[in-house]
């Protein structure tokens, strides 16, 4: 029996071969439609795509998709690279689904920036049994479909001129079906931008060559100088202590849930009861994620013109070094993103703390333990100048706030502790946030404390580097391009306390910058500027008109 069922086996028919670019196109057709799920979302609620024509604008959207996605995958797929090429594209459009879908985000090139630049613990955050059945339901079916296929032999001179008449087709069939709907087309990507950032996976193709392109954009290898005449001013002439600045750079915090910039709720209740802070209630980043925003907060450029740079430069810290003051940066994040390269850094991120890092997440104030030891450490020459240190906080990042607070600080409940938010009420998302914003609260205050602790002249600048979207227009987290992205996600808190030595030394009154930044427009353009200006650190490089604290320094 065994012998007769080998026989059959043997004489069974083997499996049809299919041509490669059946392959393709079957790939093609199945990323432009389920794995664009978010895209047909956002192109059906559009008030002007409805009735017959709109289903025509969508039919013809859908072939344009589709042709483009054929025509870029028979550009990369070929021979033995043909599966593993096709595997990827699925694999990426089914996580673009999942992340679009239940966040409400787009893919674009900072995107993708921020994912390479994502660690191990940020990375753990967004992994949840949502994304693997998305996985499991998006690419599995075609994936194993794609393994069984058995591909057609051709020779190299048929892959050759068949792949250029499958790609030449593609093309045309996109372009033909452009045509018929292009007034229609020209208008809803005119008018809604977000929806070309939706196009799954050709968004995260387009996202990849922009990057690695961008030595052809600008000079990536030269890094310019900066700030090289910087000196101290006259304040540090017969100074009988170094003052010393904390440059608090917060995380994801967002000014619309900040106590101080009129939030109902007593997020910052800390804060709000001093008398010596001075906030800032309209203050702008300029970028929407952590590697958009802090190289660019921390150059002369401003947002505009540091998008248009054609190389490099250095930085804040670069320019505080040339005058000679001690730079520390301390880092309870992912990284400072190349802005402190050519300082001294510290990671509080994976120190074990019973106190403050309770299983293995650590709080902002691990920061300030042993802060003074390493203030010590820094060259003494450049101390007995003057010091400044970095804190860049791991403050409200998302999706995992719950983790963002220790349990004394919980004090809106229910709150969401799953990272996927889309399975909490937004009551429960709003709950975790405002409780890291709580711990953000207690940890500036601790901060300003610890400073009111020493003797001589010090400051506080505090700024975050983004905002957040909490499920508003069904948005979450951060990251959309900038022209698109909701104020909730730009609008940041921004605030100052100078120790009375401080203000007599840079002649700046709290009270006056109190009353100047109630109504002053401020933004990440002018932070480079106003920490030089509180610093009395002249160079070249310093513009007066964008230092917030000028208009309150007395001659």
């Amino acid at each position: 029996m065994f012998a007769l069922f080998s026989r059959s086996l043997r004489s069974a028919p083997a499996a049809p071969t299919r041509h490669p670019h059946l392959l393709i196109a079957a790939t093609s057709v199945w990323l432009a439609s389920l794995c664009n799920l978010p895209l047909w979302q956002a192109v059906a609620a559009l008030p002007a795509v409805q009735g017959l024509r709109g289903w025509g604008f969508g039919l013809a959207f859908f072939v344009l998709i589709a042709a483009g996605n054929a025509a870029v995958l028979g550009l990369l797929a070929w021979g033995r690279l043909l599966k593993p090429v096709l595997a990827l594209a699925l694999l990426t459009a089914a996580s673009g689904v999942y992340f679009m879908a239940s966040y409400g985000i787009v893919i674009d090139t900072t995107m993708l920036v921020n994912v390479l630049q994502t660690d191990p613990r940020e990375a753990g955050d967004l992994l949840n049994w949502r994304m693997a059945a998305a996985l499991l339901l998006l690419a599995a079916p075609p994936l194993l479909w794609l393994m069984r296929q058995r591909l057609r032999p051709l020779g190299w001179w048929r892959q050759l001129w068949q792949r250029a008449l499958f790609i030449t087709a593609a093309v045309l069939v996109g372009l033909a079906s452009l045509l018929l709907v292009f007034q229609d087309f020209a208008a809803t990507m005119r008018n809604h931008t977000q929806l070309r950032y939706l196009i799954n996976p050709l968004n995260s193709l387009y996202a990849v060559f922009d990057l690695a392109t961008k030595p052809l954009q600008m000079d990536t290898r030269t890094l310019a100088p900066l700030g090289r005449d910087a000196q101290l001013g006259t304040s540090y002439q017969s100074q009988a202590t170094a003052p010393l600045l904390l440059l608090v750079v917060g995380e994801t915090a967002r000014a619309a849930n900040f106590g101080l910039d009129g939030y109902a709720r007593a997020t910052t209740p800390q804060l709000q009861a001093r008398s010596d802070i001075a906030n800032a209630p309209n203050a702008w980043a300029c970028g929407t994620s952590t590697a958009a925003s802090l190289p660019c907060m921390f150059s002369h450029l401003g947002r505009s013109a540091y998008g248009q740079r054609k190389s490099n430069a250095e930085g804040l810290l670069d320019v505080l070094q040339h005058a000679g003051l001690a730079v520390l940066w301390v880092d309870n994040q992912s990284g400072c993103k190349g802005v402190c390269d050519r300082v001294t850094e510290i990671s509080t991120s994976a120190l074990h703390d019973p106190q403050w890092c309770p299983g293995g997440e650590c709080q902002d104030p691990i920061m300030l333990r042993d802060l003074q030891a390493h203030i010590d450490a820094l060259p003494a020459e450049q101390r007995a100048r003057g010091t400044v240190v970095v804190l860049h906080q791991m403050g409200s990042h998302g999706p995992a706030y719950a983790k963002r607070s220790l349990p004394a600080q919980k004090k809106f409940l229910p709150e969401c502790q799953t990272n996927a938010l889309q399975q909490c009420t937004r009551e429960e998302v709003v709950n975790a946030y405002d409780n890291s914003i709580l711990a953000t609260d207690a940890f500036l205050n601790a901060s300003i404390e610890w400073l009111g602790q020493r003797s001589g002249a010090s400051a506080l600048l505090y700024v975050s580097d983004h905002g957040e979207s909490l499920g508003e227009n069904n948005l979450y987290l951060h990251g959309l391009p900038y022209a698109i992205a909701p104020d909730t996600q730009k609008h940041v808190p921004w605030l100052a306390w100078l120790s009375p030595a401080m203000q007599e030394r840079t002649r700046t009154a709290t009270g006056c910058l109190q009353q100047d930044w109630r109504t002053r427009e401020i933004s990440h353009d002018d932070y480079f500027h106003s920490v030089l200006g509180l610093l009395d650190v002249h160079t070249s490089a310093y513009d007066g008109t964008r230092d917030v604290f000028a208009p309150c320094r007395q001659p």
